[in-house]
């Protein structure tokens, strides 16, 4: 997702025709046909010119040039020119037809065997008598030597001494990756440079085009200096588009929310508990934006139980005290109710109404919040995906909260926040961010952490255990059952399938209920939202004592009284639902235990996971593990997986490396806005070139405010 395009004559100094021939699309290039500019779109991730160029080579080959056979060192790749002298058809053992090309070099015999040519072709294209170059490896038989499926040219420079060697796909060969790659670099615009002159010195880096040509068309091996300088403006790049999304987002104008405190007061002493240390600082931060005339874009990040939702009621209390409304979107209706059941007590005390709004909300109820919504006499609502439809209309909304800020798109975001004017914006989220993503992925967001947990809550011990030892794990949750204990057994599917040999809850509901009759509860995504509830209830007044589910529990289900969480084949899910899952026992003040029950055969990088849960409860150790195995996505963009920037650099072999550009990035886009807000210098406008090279087209709606 770019953020809006730029006017063709603020694109950077040469103006965006500049950057026309990068965007072209790589058909128009000359030599490349259009079954071959599909191929190389395919491998290379995109259709356009820009997309063949920053198709970066896996490794290179490099060959030495030799005029006779007998000059060649064993296994190494050579360029040696020859005279063509017959052809022969033949098949192979397997059958594959080839063509045997006798030739000679500078007085030393060489065969050629071409594997899948025709005869007609190879005399064609190697006629008798003419000089060609052949690139490969020579092997020494008998009398002879031999070159097996040698690359060919008719020009001696037509093939490299030092050759690229792209990733492929399908039928893509490459020279015809080469051909096109040739024709692209000579498209390459002369562009002012972007990076600060300093930091080029510093780290070697060559230019943009340079580095290109460096990496592309070798003349020797380049080393990692010019890839290192195009992640650096890949990372860049996203840098400078997240400051001006969050300077966009902090200059807009917003509102002050006064008022007193009587409210929060009221709520606090119906809690029964203090709030820590961590919570009333992010209580006084909230307030700062809350009370500032300039919209609040904040995240609210903290560990599984780490008290979130307190933080929420205050805010939003804040909001009613003032006269106005406050909302807060959560992505499933359980999560929803359970935020009720919290905010419900707390809102009675304050003397404030809090209503419910999701899409199984009908009839008279639905009609009333409506109406109070419109006239303000609901000054609080919670709900999911229904608070932003067309027909919720409220009468002054200044605060939208969004809790698990993940499982929305911005858009959805953006979408509650115009429910109201100038509505200041609360981000939720109990994934633990490590510092690169807060850097890369919530840059446009300022950020309030809440570090550890409530007091009164027990530690939870972890282990992992075999699918084999099922049957003594079942007798030992009897004895638990026994002593008065609840426990999540938690599964991955709903019900069995043919495709898939994960456990389903359905079956393994109905062998828990033949061992404990009456004791077990069944909740899943695809029940009836009465019926989860009722699973749900039962389970929280102890009528059951075994929860039988899936992820449907991950967040929003607190039941302090339960103490043992079981999950099965749970290599087969993610670190951080593993995480969230555990994070539903430990709520109260029993000791608890989670195992993490495998199946049998675990690879090397399945265990490794598991005993990250079995060593740790630290998120933010886990969420690092995590981002190691699966990226976090691009806060820009559409992609929920993989690092944001980290098309040209791998975090995943040199994770170094990329959190040092990143920093360096976070801070060079910083000071550069900080000098040049507008982007209206030199530099800045250069920036303006570099920002659609990956995708991030500028806004300048803010920088002629500037």
């Amino acid at each position: 997702m770019g953020i809006v395009s730029a006017r063709p004559d603020q694109t950077g100094p040469q103006g965006v025709d500049a950057l026309a021939p990068l965007m072209a699309p790589i058909v128009d290039l000359k030599g490349v046909k259009e079954n071959e500019a599909r191929l190389i779109a395919k491998a290379a991730g995109g259709p356009r010119v820009l997309d063949l160029l920053l198709h970066l080579p896996e490794r290179y080959v490099t060959r030495r040039r030799i005029g006779r056979p007998s000059q060649a060192l064993p296994d190494a790749e050579v360029l040696i020119p020859v005279v063509i002298g017959s052809h022969k058809a033949g098949r192979s053992a397997q059958g594959r037809p080839y063509v045997r090309v006798r030739c000679e070099a500078d007085g030393e015999s060489l065969t050629a065997f071409l594997m899948n040519w025709q005869k007609a072709w190879a005399e064609k294209a190697l006629p008798v008598g003419a000089t060609r170059w052949f690139a490969g490896t020579l092997k020494e038989e008998a009398e002879d030597w031999v070159i097996m499926n040698p690359q060919v040219s008719a020009r001696d420079d037509g093939i490299p001494l030092i050759q690229p060697v792209w990733p492929l796909t399908g039928a893509l060969t490459l020279p015809v990756v080469t051909r096109a790659m040739t024709a692209a670099l000579a498209t390459l615009p002369d562009m002012e440079e972007w990076q600060d002159g300093p930091l080029l010195r510093r780290e070697g880096w060559p230019g943009f085009a340079p580095a290109l040509h460096a990496l592309q068309a070798p003349a020797e091996e380049p080393g990692p200096t010019p890839h290192r300088r195009l992640a650096y403006d890949e990372l860049l790049s996203g840098q400078i588009a997240l400051g001006l999304v969050r300077r966009r987002s902090r200059e807009r104008p917003g509102r002050a929310l006064g008022g007193g405190d009587g409210l929060r007061q009221r709520a606090l002493a119906a809690f029964g508990y203090p709030p820590t240390d961590a919570q009333r600082q992010a209580f006084a931060e909230i307030d700062a934006d809350l009370t500032a005339p300039r919209r609040m874009m904040r995240l609210l990040q903290g560990d599984v139980g780490s008290g979130k939702t307190l933080v929420a009621v205050m805010a939003m209390l804040r909001a009613a005290e003032a006269g106005a409304q406050a909302a807060l979107m959560a992505p499933t209706e359980l999560l929803a109710r359970q935020h009720l059941r919290t905010f419900l007590p707390l809102c009675l005390a304050a003397g404030v109404e809090v209503a419910l709004l999701t899409g199984a909300v009908k009839g008279k109820e639905r009609k009333r919040v409506l109406n109070g919504l419109a006239d303000g006499t609901i000054p609080l609502v919670l709900g999911t995906h229904a608070l932003f439809q067309e027909g919720v209309v409220f009468r002054d909304l200044a605060l939208a909260v969004v809790d698990e800020q993940h499982r929305f798109g911005v858009a959805q975001r953006l979408m509650l926040a115009e429910k109201g004017d100038a509505v200041d914006m609360l981000v939720m989220t109990a994934t633990p961010i490590p510092r690169t993503l807060l850097l890369t992925q919530w840059g446009e967001m300022a950020v309030s952490r809440l570090a550890g947990k409530p007091p009164g809550r027990q530690p939870i011990a972890t282990r992992v255990v075999s699918q084999d030892r099922l049957p003594e794990i079942v007798d030992r949750l009897g004895d638990a059952i026994a002593r008065g204990e609840r426990a999540y057994w938690v599964v991955r599917a709903i019900t069995g399938s043919e495709r898939d040999d994960s456990v389903a809850a359905e079956d393994r509901f109905a062998e828990l209920s033949a061992r404990f009759p009456g004791q077990v509860g069944l909740a899943h995504g695809i029940q009836d939202i009465a019926v989860r509830e009722a699973a749900l209830g039962a389970f929280a007044a102890g009528e059951t004592k075994i929860l039988v589910a899936t992820t449907v529990i991950e967040v929003g289900v607190d039941v302090p009284e339960a103490t043992i969480m079981l999950i099965e084949q749970a290599e087969r899910f993610g670190l951080a639902a593993l995480h969230q899952l555990r994070g539903r026992v430990g709520r109260g003040s029993k000791p608890s235990s989670c195992l993490l029950v495998h199946s049998p055969g675990l690879t090397e990088g399945e265990k490794r996971r598991l005993l990250v849960l079995r060593d740790t409860e630290d998120g933010f150790v886990i969420a690092e593990e995590d981002l190691r195995a699966r990226g976090g996505g691009d806060a820009l963009g559409a992609r929920q997986a993989g690092l944001p920037g980290a098309r040209l650099l791998d975090p995943k072999e040199d994770r170094e490396e990329y959190e040092r550009l990143v920093d360096i990035a976070h801070r060079d886009a910083e000071l550069l806005l900080q000098k040049d807000p507008a982007l209206s210098l030199p530099r800045g406008l250069a920036a303006r070139s570099l920002l659609p090279l990956f995708g991030h087209d500028l806004s300048m709606a803010p920088l002629d405010a500037g």
